[in-house]
Protein backbone atom coordinates (compact mmCIF):
# COMPACT_ATOMS: atom_id res chain seq x y z
CA UNK A 1 0.00 0.00 0.00
CA UNK A 2 1.35 3.41 -0.94
CA UNK A 3 2.13 6.04 1.75
CA UNK A 4 -0.55 8.63 2.33
CA UNK A 5 -0.52 12.41 2.59
CA UNK A 6 -3.57 13.85 4.39
CA UNK A 7 -5.36 10.54 3.83
CA UNK A 8 -4.63 10.46 0.09
CA UNK A 9 -2.45 7.70 -1.36
CA UNK A 10 0.62 9.13 -3.11
CA UNK A 11 1.58 7.99 -6.59
CA UNK A 12 5.17 6.81 -7.15
CA UNK A 13 6.15 10.14 -8.72
CA UNK A 14 4.57 12.11 -5.85
CA UNK A 15 6.33 9.87 -3.35
CA UNK A 16 9.64 10.47 -5.15
CA UNK A 17 9.03 14.24 -5.16
CA UNK A 18 8.27 14.06 -1.47
CA UNK A 19 11.43 12.08 -0.77
CA UNK A 20 13.48 14.51 -2.88
CA UNK A 21 12.21 17.38 -0.75
CA UNK A 22 12.82 15.55 2.52
CA UNK A 23 16.33 14.68 1.41
CA UNK A 24 16.99 18.28 0.36
CA UNK A 25 15.98 19.51 3.80
CA UNK A 26 17.88 16.79 5.69
CA UNK A 27 21.11 17.45 3.80
CA UNK A 28 20.96 21.25 3.76
CA UNK A 29 19.26 22.27 7.02
CA UNK A 30 21.86 24.20 9.07
CA UNK A 31 22.69 23.20 12.63
CA UNK A 32 21.50 26.51 14.03
CA UNK A 33 19.43 28.26 11.35
CA UNK A 34 18.10 31.74 11.85
CA UNK A 35 16.61 32.66 8.45
CA UNK A 36 15.37 30.34 5.67
CA UNK A 37 13.90 31.24 2.28
CA UNK A 38 10.84 29.38 0.98
CA UNK A 39 10.03 29.31 -2.74
CA UNK A 40 6.92 28.33 -4.65
CA UNK A 41 5.66 25.33 -6.59
CA UNK A 42 3.98 22.02 -5.77
CA UNK A 43 7.15 20.37 -4.48
CA UNK A 44 7.88 23.07 -1.89
CA UNK A 45 4.86 21.91 0.12
CA UNK A 46 6.85 18.78 0.97
CA UNK A 47 9.83 20.94 1.95
CA UNK A 48 7.73 22.74 4.55
CA UNK A 49 6.32 19.39 5.69
CA UNK A 50 9.87 18.26 6.48
CA UNK A 51 10.91 21.58 8.01
CA UNK A 52 8.07 21.30 10.51
CA UNK A 53 9.71 18.18 11.98
CA UNK A 54 12.95 19.99 12.80
CA UNK A 55 13.57 20.88 16.48
CA UNK A 56 13.49 24.63 17.12
CA UNK A 57 11.88 25.47 13.77
CA UNK A 58 9.46 27.76 15.60
CA UNK A 59 12.39 30.12 16.25
CA UNK A 60 13.43 30.35 12.59
CA UNK A 61 12.32 33.27 10.40
CA UNK A 62 11.04 32.28 6.95
CA UNK A 63 11.19 34.58 3.92
CA UNK A 64 8.68 34.00 1.09
CA UNK A 65 9.47 34.46 -2.60
CA UNK A 66 5.88 35.37 -3.45
CA UNK A 67 2.24 35.31 -2.38
CA UNK A 68 1.92 31.52 -2.60
CA UNK A 69 4.91 30.83 -0.37
CA UNK A 70 3.80 33.57 2.03
CA UNK A 71 0.46 31.81 2.45
CA UNK A 72 2.26 28.48 2.93
CA UNK A 73 4.46 29.93 5.67
CA UNK A 74 1.52 31.54 7.50
CA UNK A 75 -0.82 28.54 7.28
CA UNK A 76 1.96 26.26 8.52
CA UNK A 77 2.37 28.38 11.65
CA UNK A 78 5.93 29.45 10.84
CA UNK A 79 7.46 32.87 11.54
CA UNK A 80 7.14 35.23 8.57
CA UNK A 81 9.82 37.78 7.71
CA UNK A 82 10.86 40.25 4.99
CA UNK A 83 14.24 40.36 3.21
CA UNK A 84 14.76 44.03 4.06
CA UNK A 85 14.70 43.06 7.75
CA UNK A 86 16.55 39.73 7.38
CA UNK A 87 19.11 40.01 4.54
CA UNK A 88 21.36 37.26 5.94
CA UNK A 89 19.70 34.01 4.76
CA UNK A 90 21.10 30.60 5.75
CA UNK A 91 19.48 28.56 2.96
CA UNK A 92 16.67 28.89 0.43
CA UNK A 93 14.55 25.97 -0.83
CA UNK A 94 12.82 26.67 -4.13
CA UNK A 95 11.45 25.06 -7.28
CA UNK A 96 12.50 25.60 -10.90
CA UNK A 97 11.14 25.40 -14.43
CA UNK A 98 14.30 23.76 -15.77
CA UNK A 99 17.82 22.95 -14.51
CA UNK A 100 20.74 22.02 -16.77
CA UNK A 101 23.82 19.88 -16.15
CA UNK A 102 25.77 22.91 -14.92
CA UNK A 103 23.05 23.80 -12.39
CA UNK A 104 22.03 26.88 -14.33
CA UNK A 105 18.27 27.21 -14.31
CA UNK A 106 15.17 28.94 -15.63
CA UNK A 107 12.64 30.25 -13.10
CA UNK A 108 9.69 32.58 -13.28
CA UNK A 109 6.90 30.40 -14.64
CA UNK A 110 4.88 31.53 -11.63
CA UNK A 111 5.79 35.21 -12.21
CA UNK A 112 7.81 35.52 -8.98
CA UNK A 113 11.29 35.66 -10.51
CA UNK A 114 12.44 38.92 -8.92
CA UNK A 115 11.64 37.81 -5.37
CA UNK A 116 13.02 34.34 -6.10
CA UNK A 117 16.30 35.76 -7.34
CA UNK A 118 16.55 38.21 -4.44
CA UNK A 119 16.09 35.54 -1.77
CA UNK A 120 18.32 33.11 -3.70
CA UNK A 121 21.04 35.77 -3.94
CA UNK A 122 20.85 36.52 -0.22
CA UNK A 123 21.05 32.84 0.72
CA UNK A 124 24.32 31.09 1.50
CA UNK A 125 22.85 28.02 -0.26
CA UNK A 126 20.14 27.83 -2.91
CA UNK A 127 18.62 24.35 -3.05
CA UNK A 128 16.23 23.36 -5.86
CA UNK A 129 13.55 20.68 -5.54
CA UNK A 130 11.50 19.57 -8.54
CA UNK A 131 10.23 16.59 -10.51
CA UNK A 132 12.32 14.93 -13.21
CA UNK A 133 10.61 16.88 -16.03
CA UNK A 134 12.66 19.89 -14.91
CA UNK A 135 15.98 18.04 -15.18
CA UNK A 136 17.69 18.62 -18.55
CA UNK A 137 21.14 18.68 -20.14
CA UNK A 138 20.72 22.18 -21.62
CA UNK A 139 18.28 25.00 -20.88
CA UNK A 140 15.50 25.10 -23.44
CA UNK A 141 15.57 21.34 -23.96
CA UNK A 142 12.30 20.68 -22.12
CA UNK A 143 11.05 24.11 -21.04
CA UNK A 144 9.47 25.50 -24.20
CA UNK A 145 7.58 28.49 -22.78
CA UNK A 146 10.63 30.73 -22.94
CA UNK A 147 12.71 32.76 -20.52
CA UNK A 148 10.47 34.80 -18.18
CA UNK A 149 11.50 38.46 -18.07
CA UNK A 150 9.99 40.93 -15.59
CA UNK A 151 9.72 44.40 -17.14
CA UNK A 152 8.38 47.84 -16.31
CA UNK A 153 4.90 48.18 -17.91
CA UNK A 154 5.82 51.37 -19.78
CA UNK A 155 8.84 49.68 -21.37
CA UNK A 156 7.47 46.38 -22.68
CA UNK A 157 6.74 47.57 -26.23
CA UNK A 158 10.31 48.80 -26.69
CA UNK A 159 11.80 45.67 -25.12
CA UNK A 160 10.00 43.17 -27.40
CA UNK A 161 11.88 44.09 -30.64
CA UNK A 162 15.17 44.25 -28.76
CA UNK A 163 14.63 40.67 -27.59
CA UNK A 164 14.03 39.62 -31.21
CA UNK A 165 17.36 41.27 -32.11
CA UNK A 166 19.00 39.12 -29.42
CA UNK A 167 17.58 35.96 -31.02
CA UNK A 168 14.22 35.52 -29.28
CA UNK A 169 11.59 33.61 -31.23
CA UNK A 170 8.33 35.58 -31.12
CA UNK A 171 8.53 36.95 -27.53
CA UNK A 172 5.13 37.68 -26.03
CA UNK A 173 3.64 39.59 -23.15
CA UNK A 174 2.21 37.03 -20.71
CA UNK A 175 -1.55 37.36 -20.49
CA UNK A 176 -3.70 36.56 -17.46
CA UNK A 177 -6.48 34.64 -19.22
CA UNK A 178 -8.65 32.81 -18.33
CA UNK A 179 -8.64 34.23 -14.83
CA UNK A 180 -7.84 37.84 -15.72
CA UNK A 181 -8.41 40.16 -18.65
CA UNK A 182 -5.16 41.75 -19.79
CA UNK A 183 -1.55 40.95 -18.89
CA UNK A 184 -0.22 39.15 -15.83
CA UNK A 185 0.85 41.67 -13.18
CA UNK A 186 3.60 40.59 -10.78
CA UNK A 187 3.63 41.16 -7.02
CA UNK A 188 5.77 44.22 -7.82
CA UNK A 189 3.27 45.70 -10.27
CA UNK A 190 5.28 44.79 -13.38
CA UNK A 191 4.64 42.78 -16.57
CA UNK A 192 6.15 39.46 -17.70
CA UNK A 193 7.52 38.77 -21.18
CA UNK A 194 8.16 35.15 -22.17
CA UNK A 195 10.97 34.91 -24.74
CA UNK A 196 12.07 31.59 -26.22
CA UNK A 197 15.68 31.34 -27.44
CA UNK A 198 15.64 27.64 -28.28
CA UNK A 199 18.53 25.72 -26.74
CA UNK A 200 20.54 28.13 -24.59
CA UNK A 201 24.22 27.26 -24.93
CA UNK A 202 25.47 30.28 -22.98
CA UNK A 203 22.94 31.13 -20.22
CA UNK A 204 25.23 33.63 -18.49
CA UNK A 205 25.91 35.57 -21.68
CA UNK A 206 22.22 35.69 -22.60
CA UNK A 207 21.28 36.81 -19.10
CA UNK A 208 23.76 39.71 -19.23
CA UNK A 209 22.47 40.92 -22.60
CA UNK A 210 18.82 40.87 -21.53
CA UNK A 211 19.51 42.46 -18.13
CA UNK A 212 21.16 45.45 -19.84
CA UNK A 213 17.97 46.37 -21.71
CA UNK A 214 16.37 49.51 -20.29
CA UNK A 215 13.16 48.64 -18.47
CA UNK A 216 14.11 45.06 -17.59
CA UNK A 217 13.68 44.47 -13.85
CA UNK A 218 14.91 40.87 -13.69
CA UNK A 219 15.61 37.89 -15.94
CA UNK A 220 14.50 34.34 -15.17
CA UNK A 221 17.92 32.83 -15.86
CA UNK A 222 19.71 31.92 -12.62
CA UNK A 223 23.45 31.53 -13.20
CA UNK A 224 26.00 30.14 -10.73
CA UNK A 225 23.56 30.31 -7.82
CA UNK A 226 22.45 26.73 -7.14
CA UNK A 227 24.26 24.59 -4.56
CA UNK A 228 22.24 21.42 -5.14
CA UNK A 229 19.16 20.18 -7.00
CA UNK A 230 16.94 17.19 -6.13
CA UNK A 231 14.57 15.64 -8.69
CA UNK A 232 11.80 13.13 -8.03
CA UNK A 233 11.36 10.76 -11.00
CA UNK A 234 8.34 8.86 -12.28
CA UNK A 235 9.98 5.51 -11.54
CA UNK A 236 10.24 6.52 -7.87
CA UNK A 237 13.96 7.34 -7.88
CA UNK A 238 15.53 10.62 -6.76
CA UNK A 239 18.29 12.24 -8.85
CA UNK A 240 20.70 14.55 -7.02
CA UNK A 241 22.97 17.12 -8.69
CA UNK A 242 25.43 19.14 -6.61
CA UNK A 243 27.72 22.05 -7.44
CA UNK A 244 30.70 20.05 -6.16
CA UNK A 245 30.09 17.43 -8.85
CA UNK A 246 28.66 14.79 -6.51
CA UNK A 247 25.81 13.64 -8.77
CA UNK A 248 23.93 10.42 -8.04
CA UNK A 249 20.60 8.57 -8.09
CA UNK A 250 18.69 7.18 -5.10
CA UNK A 251 16.97 3.98 -6.34
CA UNK A 252 13.17 3.48 -6.15
CA UNK A 253 13.47 0.60 -3.68
CA UNK A 254 14.83 3.06 -1.11
CA UNK A 255 12.32 5.87 -1.68
CA UNK A 256 9.38 3.43 -1.87
CA UNK A 257 10.06 1.95 1.57
CA UNK A 258 11.00 5.20 3.34
CA UNK A 259 8.29 6.59 5.57
CA UNK A 260 10.53 8.74 7.73
CA UNK A 261 13.19 9.59 5.16
CA UNK A 262 16.80 9.02 6.19
CA UNK A 263 19.23 10.97 4.01
CA UNK A 264 22.20 8.97 5.27
CA UNK A 265 20.62 5.64 4.28
CA UNK A 266 19.67 7.10 0.89
CA UNK A 267 23.19 8.33 0.20
CA UNK A 268 24.65 4.93 1.10
CA UNK A 269 22.42 3.34 -1.56
CA UNK A 270 23.07 5.94 -4.24
CA UNK A 271 24.31 5.14 -7.73
CA UNK A 272 26.77 7.70 -9.18
CA UNK A 273 25.63 9.51 -12.33
CA UNK A 274 27.95 9.08 -15.33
Amino acid sequence: MEPKENGIELSPVEMAKRMACHMAVDENYPKHPKVIGIGSGSTVIYVVERLLTKPGVENVVFLPTGFQSKELIVTSGLRLGDPDCYPDVDVCFDGADEVDDSLQCIKGGGACLFQEKLIGFLAKRLVIVADSRKNSHMLGEYWKKGVPIEVMPMAYTSILPQLVALGALDPKLRMGAPGKAGPVVTDNGNFIIDASFGLIKNPEGLFEKIKLLVGVVEVGIFCNMISAAYFGSQDGSVTVKKSNGDNHIIPPKITATATEFDAIVAESNATPLK
